[in-house]
């Protein structure tokens, strides 16, 4: 009996095309204008591949590669981001942080999900979408949550660019208002803030150091808090998946844990025991970075600017909502705390 394989070419071929693609994102952001403003190449990437999607029509033999970069080759970049933090720091910057942190994660995620299902009559993916990625880590929380979800990828990209939106906008203002007195910080305080409030670890750690080296440092620190608390909060929307599914097909369904994000908490516990030297997790820095823009750039290949039309400018509003109520809320908790 003759087996019939099929050839694994396709998938290299879409793959060659997004990495040609994260690449050169890659070597954009390098130039003074994007490294002046603070634009990464995640960025760079989905904007690039949304252009290229609506208005080139690719060989369906690319498909494949570009859709194993969205799916697999984003759960294995969201792993590798675990080498950005470790235990130690996360117990240097103290349980008040951890508890400001806690709180803005739990009640941003609740507050934008309800507020964009009733009050702004959003699509209850596309609310969960875009309040993770204001209450979590920006655009890494989107594309984690979104691999549970299994949303469109127009949902992916309209969330993401409320975070490059607001949060750019945080990073520029946010240090503004601290240097006119706004705030009212000290250097530990406004560090505190900026990692609590501020989308992005790259626009937290900008805001931070603008207004001195330590007080970015802080920044980070208190941001990759958020990015460790996005585990539990993949596992809760798991296993509300799982129920929603069971209850639609009338039978038990198997809960499982979202393996990628067991896998981030293991590289973070690896990382933490300091075996590595600091230039090889640099290195592993750098590849998750091109990792999650191929993710990024195959999100926008994938997206549909037709469908991000029909949506029109409510996303807008729940984000603008959200910017306030994280810039509010945390301004406040870090003053009485």
């Amino acid at each position: 009996m003759t087996t019939i394989r099929v050839s694994p070419a396709p998938i290299y071929m879409g793959l060659s095309f997004i990495a040609l693609l994260a690449i050169t994102s890659y070597a954009l952001t390098g130039l003074p204008l994007f490294t002046a403003i603070g634009i990464n190449s995640l960025i760079v990437a989905i904007i690039a591949g949304i252009l290229i999607g609506n208005t080139w029509q690719h060989p369906t033999t690319l498909t494949p590669g570009i859709q194993f970069a969205a799916k697999r080759i984003l759960r294995l970049a969201i792993i590798l981001y675990g080498f950005r933090v470790n235990f130690q720091q996360i117990y240097s910057i103290g349980p008040t942080a951890i508890f400001i942190d806690m709180f803005v994660v739990s009640i941003t995620l609740i507050l934008g999900y309800f507020a964009g299902k009733k009050l702004f009559k959003l699509d209850a993916e596309l609310a969960l979408l875009i309040s993770a990625g204001a209450a979590i880590c920006g655009a890494a929380a989107v594309l984690a949550v979104e691999d549970i979800l299994k949303s469109d990828a127009y949902k992916t990209a309209i969330a993401i660019g409320t975070v490059v939106l607001f949060g750019t906008t945080s990073m520029f203002l946010y240090p503004m208002l601290q240097h006119e007195g706004f705030f009212g910080f000290s250097a530990h305080q406004f560090g505190i803030f900026a990692g609590a409030s501020i989308h992005e670890v790259a626009q937290a750690l900008v805001a931070g150091a603008n207004i001195g080296s330590d007080t970015g440092q802080i920044a980070v620190i208190v941001k990759m808090i958020r990015v460790l608390l996005l585990v539990p909060v993949l596992i809760v929307l798991s296993l509300i998946q799982n129920q929603r599914a069971s209850q639609t097909a009338n039978k038990s369904i198997r809960f499982t844990v979202p393996w990628f994000a067991i896998g981030f908490i293991a590289m973070i516990a690896f990382n933490s025991l300091g075996l590595l030297p600091s230039n090889v997790v640099d290195a592993i820095n750098q590849l998750d970075v091109l990792l999650l823009t191929m993710a990024m750039g195959a999100i926008g290949v994938e997206t549909k600017m037709s469908k991000m039309k029909l949506v029109g400018l409510k996303p807008l509003y729940l984000a603008l909502m959200l910017f306030f109520w994280l810039m509010g809320s945390v301004a406040l908790l870090v003053k009485l705390t």
